[in-house]
């Protein structure tokens, strides 16, 4: 009787270290989804600023080649 209950002490020990890992891991994952999410945003933000800069600078370009023509 004395093992059957060492048994199932093990056995819950374990399965609380189980459940407490699952947990870890449930919070290190959405973590790491709010922060792909957040990377996300920034790399389309830069994309967009990027594109906002080649069209000052195309702008600028065409006016030098107009100082140029005359």
């Amino acid at each position: 009787m004395e093992h059957d209950d060492d048994a199932l002490a093990t056995l819950e020990e374990r399965i609380h270290r189980t459940v407490e890992l699952v947990s870890t891991l449930r919070n290190e994952r959405d973590a790491a989804v709010a922060d792909a999410q957040k990377l996300r945003q920034e790399l389309e933000d830069l994309r967009s600023q990027r594109k906002q800069v080649r069209v000052r600078i195309e702008k600028l370009l065409g006016q030098m080649d107009l100082l140029r023509g005359s």
